[in-house]
């Protein structure tokens, strides 16, 4: 099973999944009443056409006598037949266009608000279920406006049908009615069958999507690896329960079918027993025998009310598993802006960090003076990632406070925050149709010149130029590596750096000399502001004014990697991170001491 799941949605969804719908059938009302008006069109002339069938056919039994008037109700049956065609295929243009509204709706109602979550909120739910909520489950939940639009003409039916019945002939409504209470059970039990089934269904497809866009991720591992039978195995290890659900499904609707199939024709019959004593003692017609069988089935239609309850069920779960989504709350924020000029000074105050119930940090508090460029080291798991999320507010602390020129975080109003905030990471995802929107993509466009300069200072500039079209070549044309890559991310934040930028473990796959160009670039040629990376090489470490040694969620240490470089522990974080030992931090980073200050470290600040 996925890792990812959510604990509790079944019980935090119900109100989201309706309000969810609600607004659904809000952004689609006309069309929704013109839905239910050409159903209640249908209903009325499928209710009235026996009447009229039975009273045209007493008019031709009587003879030519009433020759003129058969005529006028032969015409107005063949009326009530062709308005029952128009609305029902207005009906059904309504009805598909109105789902396909319903699922754009729904669709860009929950991408939106799982953008606005933020990462860590998205990351509660693995990309394969993400993407089988998104889709699979929209398409479900967008049938049932349209399906709940139509739920009134449909149950006009069987009630204009029983209504017909005691307006003719009091005596076969009865008889009708002995069985009704039957039907009423079994309709019961099929929506408590079904709603359960379909749930657990709909779980196991999101499972087996989730193992699929995994192992899909990881093509490449798993084919140097030879275990594609393995993984194959793994992907559908939860296809027996999703084929024990889903034959649970249709056994539970056939069940109802075949019951129904049972039922309705006993129903008829005797209702047509007793429409024939009825004719048979002079108290009905031959025209109103017919009439009352035909209203007699319409009266146990249970088929189209059955058909209507299981796509009601299965729009309803599918809409508690998108309004999950939508349960996670988003990230807010306020309306205040940065200072003019601000220097960048970046601040936690008594921060805390849980996750998964654990603390990943605690009680940090550390000041990054405006324009210094910190490193933050420490061995893998210290929570130097958790920091980096937080230094931009791609998460939030679950204690204390991150201050940016002295105005908290999460209280800065969005576009002030992320003009000024910018983020390069180690597998950067390109967005845009060409390499050129790719490195513009932000905040704001930069202006080719802009772009051009950020790549040149982040080395992406020559090969770049190498491409089929340049900068004009599209991103599917342009095979990158892994360094490539991480250029033109570093390239794509230095064309937007603002007064904060973070590099978090961004010049991982770049060689030391690439690296040392980039570095010294991003201290010449980029707008000049506070720099947090993350580092894993001492190197990195040694180029920085300040090092912050995170070691098990607190800070250790903070000042210059000379002054650190002192003490084993230090050094052993990166004997851990590269696998050399204490000797190989100072041939890594060369003279320690060209760190701008010699002085001591200082312990946990504060």
């Amino acid at each position: 099973m996925s890792h990812h799941q959510p604990h509790g949605e079944a019980g935090q969804t119900p109100g989201v999944a309706r309000r969810l719908l609600s607004g659904a059938a809000r952004a689609s009302a006309l069309r929704l009443v013109a839905i239910a008006a050409a159903g209640i069109v249908s209903a009325g002339t499928a209710i009235a056409l026996p009447a009229v069938l039975g009273h045209t056919l007493d008019l031709l039994l009587d003879g030519a006598a009433n020759t003129g008037a058969a005529g006028v109700w032969l015409a107005l049956c063949a009326a009530l037949i062709v308005a029952d065609m128009l609305s029902d295929s207005a009906s059904a243009l309504l009805t598909g266009t109105v789902t396909a509204r319903s699922a754009a709706w729904i669709r860009g109602r929950a991408l939106r608000h799982l953008l606005a979550v933020g990462p860590r909120g998205a990351g509660r739910f693995s990309p394969g279920d993400l993407v089988t909520r998104l889709t699979g489950n929209v398409t479900e939940a967008a049938v049932a406006p349209a399906t709940v639009a139509s739920a009134v003409p449909a149950l006009a039916l069987p009630l204009g049908g029983l209504v017909a019945l005691l307006l003719i002939d009091v005596w076969t409504a009865v008889a009708f009615l002995a069985g009704a209470p039957v039907l009423v059970l079994l309709l019961r039990a099929f929506t408590r069958d079904t709603s359960d089934a379909v749930t657990r269904y709909q779980r196991v497809q999101g499972d087996i999507a989730a193992r699929l866009v995994e192992a899909l991720g990881g093509a490449r591992t798993v084919a140097a690896a030879g275990t594609q039978e393995w993984e194959r195995a793994r992907v559908l290890a939860p296809l027996p329960e999703l084929g024990l659900r889903g034959r649970q499904v249709w056994r539970v609707y056939g069940t109802a079918v075949a019951r129904g199939a049972v039922l309705v024709p006993l129903l008829e019959t005797g209702v047509l027993a007793v429409g024939g004593l009825r004719l048979a003692a002079g108290e009905l017609t031959v025209g109103e025998l017919l009439a009352v069988f035909r209203y007699a089935s319409l009266a146990a239609g249970i088929g189209a009310v059955v058909g209507q309850l299981a796509a009601l069920i299965r729009s309803r779960a599918a809409a508690r598993r998108t309004a999950a989504l939508l349960a996670v709350p988003a990230m807010t924020y306020g309306t205040r802006q940065l200072p003019e000029h601000g220097p960048g000074r970046l601040e936690f105050r008594e921060v805390t960090v849980v996750r998964e119930g654990r603390s990943v940090l605690r009680d940090v508090d550390l000041v990054v003076p405006g324009g210094a460029t910190l490193a933050v080291v420490g061995r893998s798991g210290a929570g130097k990632t958790v920091l980096a999320e937080l230094a931009g507010r791609l998460a939030d602390p679950d204690g204390g406070t991150v201050l940016l020129d002295g105005i908290p975080l999460s209280e800065l109003e969005r576009g002030a925050l992320r003009r000024e905030v910018g983020y390069a990471f180690e597998r950067p995802a390109l967005f845009g149709a060409t390499v050129h929107e790719a490195l513009a993509f932000g905040p704001y466009e930069p202006g080719e010149p802009a772009v051009t300069a950020a790549a040149r200072a982040a080395g992406a500039d020559p090969f770049v130029r190498r491409l089929p079209a340049g900068y004009a070549t599209p991103l599917s044309d342009a095979p990158l590596s892994g360094g490539e890559a991480q250029r033109l991310g570093l390239a794509r934040a230095f064309a937007h750096a603002g007064r904060l930028l973070v590099l978090d473990d961004a010049t991982s796959s770049l060689d030391s000399v690439t690296e040392r160009q980039v570095v010294r670039a991003l201290l010449h040629d980029v707008r000049a502001g506070t720099r947090v990376v993350i580092a894993h090489r001492a190197s990195s470490a040694a180029r920085a004014d300040l090092v912050a040694w995170l070691d098990d969620g607190r800070i250790r240490g903070v000042g210059p990697h000379a002054a650190l470089w002192r003490l084993p522990e230090y050094r052993a974080v990166f004997a851990a991170e590269t696998g050399v030992g204490d000797g190989g931090g100072g041939g890594e980073c060369g003279d320690p001491g060209r760190s701008r200050d010699g002085g001591a470290p200082q312990g946990a600040a504060r």
